[in-house]
Formats: C-alpha cells, structure tokens, sequence
C-alpha cells in the first residue's frame, strides 16, 4: 500500500491533476462571465445577478461539507491528487468512491486491503475515468441539439420549459434521496427531517420576505440533516 500511496502521490500525477482542476476553474470562471452578461438579456437586475451568484456560492458549501468524509477515505487509498482530479471533475464523492470499489473488486481485490497493489490502483483508476466519460462525451455532442429543443419547446409554451426543468431535478435528487432512505431507518429520518426543514425555512422566508434565509435554507437543511443523521446512527 506504501508504494501505492508513493506514485498515486508523485510529482507528475500532482501536474495532470493540477492542470484538470484548473482547466475546471477556468470553465466556471468562464461560465460567470457569461451569465452575469446574459443576466439583462433574460431581465434580470444587477441586484438579482448578484443574489443569484451569492445564493448559488452559499449553496455550493453545504454539500461541500458532506462529502468531506468520503473525499478523506479516497485519499488514504487513492492519494491526494487522483482524488481532487475526480472530486473536481465530476464533483460526486460517493460516485467516485463506488467507482473505485467496483475498479477493485474487478480487479479481485478490495479496496485498503494488503493486497491492493500497483495493478490494482491502475484498474481502479481507469474505472473511475470511464465510468465519468460517457457524461462528458455525451454532454459535448448533444448539449446545443438539447438547447435547440429547449427554446423550440419555449416557444409554445413558456411554463412548461421550467415544469420539464423542475420535474427533472425532483426526479434525480428524489431518486438519489430514496437510494440513501433504503438503507435503513437512519437515512429515512435523516432524509425526511431534511426536506421538513427545506420547506419550513423557504415558507418563513418567502412569508416574512427575509432574503437571507433563502439563500441559506440549502446549507442548513443540510447541516440539519447531518447531524440528525448522527445522532440516529448513536441509538
């Protein structure tokens, strides 16, 4: 396992991965500086762009935080520079942590077991690279045949552009929420005294016009949730 965490941790695997997280940087800078100059185009204010970066930025914290333990656990198999590539490419730390437990077990081995050697670090590492490319690739080839359909579909009906957007993202986060739920009465709890408070703080919000609380609801609900989630795994 030493010599594993010797390379996976070496000079030239820091530079890839080095380059990977600033070609992501730079895409999200990028990305800024097109929306906040698209923002007047769609009717947005400058104070409502500012509100929207800075509720976005809060969000983007609280998920950070839940994903600390699984990015630990990587590194201490992985290293430090294949975790950050995959964390900062894909963004899913327990994607990535599935995917090199599957790289492992192809390979015949777990993973921080004596056993897992140089081949298998190699297996798991390809795994994990695969498995990610399919959404790059398609992303790449389909994303502006996808635009094309959303402003064909706006065109005859503006609202149901955003209902299709809205009922996409329940579905997603309600299929990776129910995932968790079956596991056991913990991540039920945890699952269901998160989404409780979501709503309550959104409600108060929106009642008493505190713009503060909406921006924040994300990252409470999920400190909420965490620590719900570890008091229910004491008992």
């Amino acid at each position: 396992m030493e010599e594993v965490l010797y390379y996976a941790n070496s000079t030239p695997v820091w530079i890839m991965a080095s380059i990977f997280v600033f070609i992501v940087i730079f895409q999200a800078l990028i990305f800024l500086k097109i929306a906040r100059k698209t923002a007047p185009e769609i009717g947005m204010t400058s104070d409502e762009t500012k509100r929207a970066i800075r509720t976005g930025f809060i969000s983007s914290i609280g998920p950070s935080f839940g994903i600390m333990i699984v990015i630990i656990s990587l590194i201490a198999v992985l290293g430090a520079p294949i975790t950050l590539a995959r964390i900062g490419i894909i963004g899913s730390a327990a994607t990535e942590l599935t995917a090199a437990g599957i790289g492992a077990n192809a390979y015949g081995v777990e993973l921080n077991s004596p056993d897992f050697g140089l081949a298998a670090f190699t297996t798991v590492v390809w795994t994990m690279c695969l498995g990610g490319t399919g959404w790059l690739i398609f992303t790449a080839l389909f994303t502006k045949s996808l635009g094309k359909a959303q402003k064909k579909i706006a065109s005859k009906n503006t609202k149901l552009m955003t209902i299709v957007s809205t009922a996409a993202m329940l579905g997603a986060f309600g299929y990776l929420a129910s995932q968790q739920m079956a596991n056991g009465i913990s991540e039920s709890i945890t699952a269901i005294i998160s989404a409780l408070t979501m709503m309550i703080l959104l409600t108060i919000a929106k009642k008493s016009n505190i713009r503060w609380l909406s921006e924040w609801a994300l990252g409470i609900s999920l400190v909420v949730g965490l620590t719900v989630g570890y008091l229910t795994s004491l008992i």
